[in-house]
């Protein structure tokens, strides 16, 4: 834990994540976290909710599209939570879409999870995502550089970026387009000589296009975690785990499928997320049914909503 010799705390409040404790952790301090501090670049200091651990410099970024697919929110939140069952740090933007299911998977893990904000440590954006960052403090830390209180401008996100980049070994990019900002925080990984994966998607998919660009111009080609750790130097290859409790994925009893309607909303789903309204349209079912399957469903495990009140089918096993 933090020492108040070396840090100032700070009371802030936000929203519902109510009053909590913020930490200013200069860069002289032995606290500050190591891979950081060595970049020539690095911030003076961090604000820091929750808590940075010496074990946090075996830490992955991963990173991606706001507007994930279905299946870029499942692969990452799969790699989130193998990589945190394993002992690695996971290291995220706490954004919409990939970052978000990065986070949740590391968490589901029980593993640690450090997100770093554009804004002040205090100012949670976007918004719907405080209850995720009281989690991540809990059991991880939610950084910033800038100073409590700050508002997210758009000027401010490029820098995040570059913290994110500078605190991990690596940056794996699930999904970007073109222009996405995760091809930002690659590049500077680049740049510090850390290891730059990408996961390929579907050829026709807008969101995989800066992932594919950057498995041509030499990016590691990423399937799972085992790739992820391939690419770590050997010294960090050492400090991997086996998952804690083992992998309970091949002992886990199989859900049976609802049935019925239930079946018919869940059928409607697909690789790329979708509305209420295209639910009613492909599966025929009335629209009050529609929501309420939606509601029972969500709360079962089987369905996720995601920005822009867009479902998925959340990942299982």
């Amino acid at each position: 834990m933090m020492s108040a010799g070396t840090s100032d705390s700070i009371r802030a409040e936000t929203g519902a994540a109510g009053p909590r404790a913020i930490r200013r952790v200069p860069r002289s301090s032995g606290e500050y976290p190591a891979q950081l501090a060595a970049v020539p670049w690095a911030p003076e200091a961090l604000y820091v909710w929750g808590c940075v651990t010496g074990d946090d410099a075996l830490a992955v970024a991963v990173v991606g599209s706001r507007r994930a697919t279905a299946y870029g929110l499942e692969t990452a939140e799969r790699l989130g939570a193998d990589l945190a069952s394993r002992g690695v740090t996971v290291v995220s933007g706490l954004a919409r879409g990939i970052d978000s299911a990065a986070h949740r998977g590391a968490l589901a893990a029980g593993g640690r999870t450090i997100a770093v904000l554009g804004s002040g440590a205090d100012v949670i954006y976007p918004p719907e995502n405080r209850a995720l960052a009281r989690r991540i403090a809990e059991s991880g830390a939610v950084v910033s550089q800038f100073e409590p209180a700050t508002r997210p401008l758009p000027y401010h996100f490029p820098e995040r970026n570059r913290v994110i980049a500078g605190l991990a070994l690596g940056v794996v990019v699930v999904e970007a387009a073109e222009r996405s900002g995760s091809l930002i925080t690659a590049g500077v990984a680049a740049e510090l000589g850390r290891e730059v994966m990408a996961v390929p998607g579907r050829v026709t998919s807008a969101e995989s296009r800066g992932a594919h660009r950057l498995i041509q111009d030499g990016a590691a080609l990423v399937q799972g975690w085992e790739d992820v750790i391939a690419q770590l130097p050997a010294r960090w290859r050492a400090c991997i785990r086996g998952p804690a409790g083992g992998d309970g994925a091949a002992t886990r009893p199989a859900e049976p499928r609802p049935e019925g309607d239930a079946a018919g909303v869940l059928d409607a789903l697909g690789e790329e997320p979708v509305t209420i309204d295209e639910i009613i349209e492909k599966s025929g079912i009335a629209s009050g049914r529609v929501a309420a399957l939606l509601v029972d469903l969500e709360l079962g495990g089987r369905v996720r909503q995601i920005d822009g009140k867009r479902f998925v089918p959340a990942q299982r096993g």
